[in-house]
């Protein structure tokens, strides 16, 4: 069962036209948000380089939330475009346009049209640590085994 919470959007000027980020199925955990690009100016994304794109979006998360930002698997999959700081996290008390950094991982350039949708957003509760300095920690099976030490 999945709770709702009320997140306030606010279109910025250049984001007017765009329809307000949405779920494509009932039980869609991400929000499509879309490029605010020009529309006669597409973004184009060069091979190997990466680019902020923006979405025309601010929002007021309630105290205890956060909006995470994470890639679309079809533009991954078929273009190797990707968010580059995935998740990016956009905090409660933020109130700066969301934008998207993205890279294009794949050989051909990628252009990037305004109304596109370029990524995701995954609204999630939040809890914050209260960090206790102590002396040692208790042992584990593990230990301090990192990466790879549980298996291939």
């Amino acid at each position: 069962m999945s709770a709702t919470v009320k997140v306030e959007v606010q279109q910025l000027p250049h984001g007017e036209g765009l329809a307000l980020p949405a779920y494509q199925s009932a039980d869609a955990a991400g929000l499509d948000l879309l490029a605010a690009v020009p529309v006669d100016a597409p973004l184009i994304l060069a091979p190997g380089k990466h680019a902020m794109v923006p979405t025309g979006l601010t929002i007021a998360l309630p105290s205890g939330y956060e909006a995470q930002v994470r890639p679309r698997s079809g533009l991954a999959a078929r273009h190797a475009v990707t968010v580059l700081n995935s998740p990016g996290t956009v905090d409660a008390d933020y109130r700066g346009e969301i934008n998207v950094l993205l890279i294009n991982h794949g050989d051909t350039p990628f252009p990037i049209r305004r109304g596109e949708r370029i990524a995701q957003m995954v609204i999630t509760p939040v809890v914050q640590a209260d960090l206790v300095p102590v002396t040692s920690l208790s042992s584990t099976a593990r230990g301090s085994g990192g990466f790879g030490s549980t298996g291939r």
